[in-house]
């Protein structure tokens, strides 16, 4: 009968309800803890903590801004964060799309122009002030925080698939590794109208497809990010990198390589091609001078001759005088030290080598200067580098991690002051 499970000595109600007591009880208390939380939101908390710390420095750097080139004088968040600086140029591309002709100088050289900058993340803004009606300033700064945002969750999941040894040998390292990227001095230009977010997204997201061995899927986002920056020849390293070591384990019965692998990796191969040529010739079909991307990088180098690694000499011996030759030894000293101590090894192949082919690239091919330290946050792996030098005992490890995030969020502070903010009539672009 109904009424025997209510009866006096009976266990079964009770035991329910004190089960419901426990889960009521129990889910507020695991929301108001974050080690509870599942860690796709974890790796949205510290990316949004972040993002606020930066947001208000720039509130604060902007009372401070005069009436420039691109703003007036003490900007508002979003005028600040979406028309600054090379912002301005992606707004041309978005609102304005892309010349046919290049501008000539006097000179008959290429002046600077649009072309420099990539398509995907302007047109990709351009496309939503279509559906919302909002103003560049106001969607372009907002989808680049959405971006970032994503790509915080990718790098979570990234480091925890692509990096085991490194994991295990440091509790909590992919959420660190978050930490340390949103931190990182120049990581405030992943709320402003750059590319930096959309660029981040694609290439954890490739490098996240490459470890879980979907070739075909990889293929389409490395399309994707030739045509939001030029980093096409550092992930062909990765690729060739990647696909060697299978090829090793494959000859000694350790891994498979099979038809559907090898064309796969094939099919990468051509889309990585096609990636770091694609919009230099789409640049020259259009404007009819075939070499029109490179005169247009060339425009704004202090030598337009370029020659691998030939800048570092120049541009030393004008920060350093003679103290050059020892800032440059020590930089790259530093720079080697990264890549080779124990925790960079712990690394998965992907993830210890995507940062010593992207570090070397543009060590290749770039005009070292002011923009030198955002370009870095692409770097991203060497977050996890960072934190796992440091892996016990807990107590250690706890304050090793806590000195560098507050040494990265001080020197944030210091680079949007010197940096982001213009004193006309120059200044240094972030």
């Amino acid at each position: 009968m109904s009424g025997d499970r209510t009866a006096p000595g009976s266990t079964d109600a009770p035991v329910a309800t004190d089960a419901a007591d426990v889960r009521a009880s129990t889910a507020p208390r695991a929301w108001t803890d974050p080690r509870g939380w599942p860690w796709w939101v974890q790796a949205l908390a510290v990316y949004l903590a972040g993002r606020a710390f930066s947001a208000v420095a720039l509130v604060v750097t902007a009372q401070a801004q005069v009436e420039n080139y691109w703003t007036p004088a003490q900007p508002s968040y979003l005028q600040f964060t979406g028309l600054m600086w090379d912002a301005s140029w992606y707004r041309q591309a978005a609102e304005q799309g892309y010349p046919d002709t290049l501008p000539v100088g006097e000179d008959g050289l290429v002046q600077q122009n649009v072309w420099a900058f990539f398509p995907l993340f302007p047109m990709l803004v351009r496309g939503l002030m279509v559906l919302t009606t909002g103003p560049w300033y106001v969607v372009a700064p907002l989808t680049a925080l959405v971006l970032g945002a994503a790509a915080a969750v990718v790098i979570h999941r990234l480091v925890e698939r692509g990096a085991p040894r490194a994991v295990a040998a440091r509790p909590g390292l992919p959420l660190a590794t978050v930490a340390l990227v949103t931190a990182f001095p120049t990581a405030v230009v992943l709320q402003v109208a750059y590319t930096e977010s959309l660029a981040l997204l694609l290439i954890a997201a490739a490098l996240l497809l490459l470890v879980e061995r979907r070739y075909l899927a990889m293929s389409v986002v490395v399309l994707a990010l030739g045509f939001t920056r030029a980093v096409a020849l550092p992930m062909a390293a990765v690729i060739v990198v990647h696909a060697a070591v299978r090829w090793w384990h494959s000859r000694r019965g350790e891994d498979h390589l099979g038809g559907r692998d090898l064309g796969g990796l094939a099919a990468l191969a051509v889309a990585a091609g096609v990636s770091g040529v694609a919009w230099p010739l789409i640049c020259g079909w259009v404007t009819g001078v075939p070499d029109g991307y490179l005169q247009t990088q060339e425009s704004w180098r202090g030598l337009r001759e370029v020659q691998p690694f030939g800048a570092w000499g120049y541009v030393s011996q004008f920060w350093f005088q003679e103290r050059a030759p020892w800032v440059l030894a020590a930089g790259f000293a530093l720079v080697i030290a990264v890549l080779v101590v124990p925790a960079a090894w712990r690394l998965g192949n992907e993830l210890h080598a995507w940062p010593a082919a992207y570090l070397l690239y543009i060590a290749a091919v770039i005009e070292p200067g002011s923009s030198l330290a955002r370009f870095l946050v692409l770097a991203f792996p060497l977050g996890a580098v960072t934190a796992g030098v440091v892996t016990r005992p807990a107590a250690a490890r706890r304050l090793w991690f806590t000195g560098v995030l507050v040494l990265m969020l001080a020197l944030q502070l210091v680079w949007v002051w010197n940096m982001w903010r213009l004193t006309p009539p120059q200044g240094w672009p972030p």
